[in-house]
């Protein structure tokens, strides 16, 4: 069965998916990169690292970053791997215009470049990518399957994609622990800073709903990837997927 992601929506306004978190990412936009790492007392830059070498070992030169949002990934890519170029794509102007502002200062508006596109219906042609990366925003798609299948599709044969994605905790005490602070610190102080009151509670739902671990590797393969592998990080609180075409 599909995984029904489009179920969980940030708003109750009659809206896709799409447009809901479209609209709900326009709103956090201005607080995004200060709640990511206060809210997950910076370990989210230790997670990207693990992210970045698992794809670093295969030098990819033509990167794609999906759900880029103010562009931390990439440009942590971009530092760090040498790529010739990234698309970082995304639906939310909002937060690109933050991360087109953040590249151009520190001078890698010549390799990162930032378009608005839809993940599920990808405007590159097939075998563009050397690689494919999504950090946190695979849970944020309407449709799962179409785009994973998508990701696919536009990396070169033998190409990578490497996914990071919030999990749930399986085992004592972490598991406990960790639902006591996404049910009660993390929707709390995530309204306090955004503004936006449904935004972060959206968050929770969408990590306790996502599929992990041997369930994801078997959708990816699914979505037409030949390999998959996954590695859990911080206790189970985040999983970083690696799969081939």
């Amino acid at each position: 069965m599909p995984y029904k992601q489009e179920k969980i929506t940030p708003y109750s306004d009659g809206k896709t998916k799409r447009l809901q978190v479209e609209q709900m990412f326009n709103s956090i936009a201005h607080s995004y990169d200060q709640l990511n790492h206060q809210l997950s007392f910076g370990v989210d830059f230790i997670w990207r690292k693990t992210a970045i070498r698992e794809i670093k070992k295969f030098q990819p030169k033509i990167m794609l970053d999906i759900a880029t949002g103010t562009g931390d990934f990439a440009i942590m890519a971009a530092k760090q791997i040498l790529p010739i170029s990234i698309e970082g794509i995304d639906i939310s102007e909002g937060m690109m215009n933050i991360g087109k502002g953040k590249v151009k200062r520190i001078g890698l508006d010549k390799i990162i470049h930032f378009s608005k596109e839809d993940c599920e219906n990808l405007s590159f042609k097939d075998n563009s990518f050397d690689a494919v990366t999504v950090a946190f925003g695979v849970r944020n798609f309407q449709n799962l399957d179409k785009g994973l299948s998508e990701m696919c599709r536009v990396l070169k044969t033998g190409g990578h994609a490497c996914i990071l994605e919030f999990s749930y905790p399986l085992t004592f005490p972490m598991k406990q622990l960790f639902g006591i602070y996404s049910h009660s610190v993390l929707p709390i102080y995530g309204k306090a800073v955004s503004k936006d009151n449904k935004a972060y509670r959206y968050l929770i739902n969408t990590i306790e709903a996502f599929p992990q671990g041997k369930a994801m590797i078997k959708i990816l393969k699914n979505a037409g990837f030949k390999k998959a592998e996954y590695k859990r990080l911080t206790f189970g609180i985040c999983t970083c997927y690696l799969a081939t075409k």
